[in-house]
């Protein structure tokens, strides 16, 4: 199905609940059982059927198959994931697909059956380009498959691929940080998104930080690697447009993940995947096993919802948009909101902006990258000012 005809095209996510290996760092659910594949693929062509019917309005320019790890299923059920979508919704002519890959789940041919269904976009989880640190994190795949996949990316005609990199990683130094950066501006890509590696209850690392088998990496050296991620890339020519996220130009931003961050209509399929239809936000049961008996019995499988208040929406509108490079459009914040927003904020950016954390110009109000290392301090002096 498509139709052009759109005011505010919304976004497809899909979770695919499916690791070959549970990674020592990773709170996204996942399992690593195949046998409960088959049901879970039936299952979701079911909810995308109950989803388009409960959400008929709705055109997507985006579509991202995420996890959890989707190349695991295998290329043959992820083609099938897309047609399946495609005749479920309505897409815009110019949908961005996006699927995730890690290296050790894909090889040369596989990679060119997903370009041929019609993924445009990868991302792949390369992590680090030292084999230290995939041990470390419980990676799959080494550093020389990680090469290997991005050469395979490129020779299978795809023109628009990412990768994701942890910095503060034990053991990591400056240097050997660098060497990374300079390792993914060298293997021609169009994105780049450097995480800050943190330590969530109930995973394997978090556990073995407790019990005292190696030391965090400290807040002071964690913020130095970010702002040499910020140099080095710069000058290997990319540009930074959120907290965590670095396009070659503006067209290579994700479009998708941009959803996330301003507001737009997004619509997230499988287990623990989370929606979002102004002002309601909804999200699916974290189980496989329930995911797929409330869809056997043609029930979607919404654990919970909440409509999100005026003061609710402010908030997210101040955290989301301070991530933001642009940051906060404030005339935009006025009209949405109906109030001013330096009237409501200003004393506390004109203090942050005293410290240089912060600016106001061109009627935007954005961080500074000392600011960003603050992000979530300085978002929370701003609620504050909302209630």
């Amino acid at each position: 199905m498509s139709n052009p005809k759109t005011a505010a095209a919304a976004g497809l996510y899909i979770h695919i609940p499916f690791c070959r290996k549970k990674c020592r760092y990773c709170d996204f659910y996942s399992v690593t059982d195949p046998s409960l594949q088959p049901g879970f693929l039936k299952a979701l062509q079911q909810e995308m059927r109950l989803a388009a019917a409960s959400q008929p309005a709705l055109n997507f320019d985006t579509l991202y198959l995420g996890g959890g790890t989707p190349s695991a299923l295998g290329v043959g059920a992820v083609e099938e994931i897309i047609k399946a979508a495609r005749r479920a919704f309505s897409f815009l002519p110019d949908t961005e697909v996006t699927v995730e890959v890690n290296p050790g789940t894909v090889d040369f041919d596989s990679l060119q059956r997903l370009r041929q269904a019609g993924a445009n976009r990868l991302n792949v989880g390369v992590q680090s380009f030292r084999d230290r640190n995939l041990v470390f994190l419980g990676r799959i795949h080494s550093a020389i498959e990680a090469e290997r996949v991005l050469a395979w990316s490129h020779a299978a005609g795809f023109d628009n691929i990412g990768i994701d990199l942890i910095y503060g990683i034990p053991g990591q130094t400056p240097d050997t940080w660098k060497i990374d950066l300079l390792k993914a501006i060298d293997c021609d890509l169009s994105h780049l998104s450097c995480y800050s590696l943190t330590f969530e209850p109930g995973t394997a690392l978090e556990g073995d930080l407790r019990r005292g088998k190696f030391l965090a990496v400290d807040e002071d050296r964690v913020a130095e690697l970010y702002l040499q991620a910020l140099e080095v890339l710069g000058r290997g020519g990319f540009e930074q447009y959120e907290t965590a996220n670095f396009a070659r130009s503006r067209d290579r931003r994700s479009r998708h993940n941009y959803k996330y961050w301003s507001f737009s209509p997004y619509l997230g399929l499988g287990p623990s995947a989370h929606s979002f239809i102004g002002p309601e936000r909804f999200w699916n049961c974290a189980d496989v096993d329930r995911y797929i008996r409330q869809l056997d019995n043609s029930r979607r499988p919404i654990e919970a919802s909440e409509t999100l208040t005026r003061e609710m929406l402010m908030t997210e509108a101040v955290y989301l948009g301070l991530r933001l490079i642009d940051g906060i459009d404030m005339s935009a914040f006025n009209d949405r909101f109906g109030i001013g927003f330096m009237e409501h904020f200003g004393a506390k950016s004109a203090a942050f902006e005293q410290e240089g954390l912060l600016t106001t110009t061109d009627g935007h109000c954005r961080l500074t990258p000392r600011g960003m290392l603050l992000l979530d301090t300085i978002a929370a002096a701003f609620v504050d000012c909302i209630a």
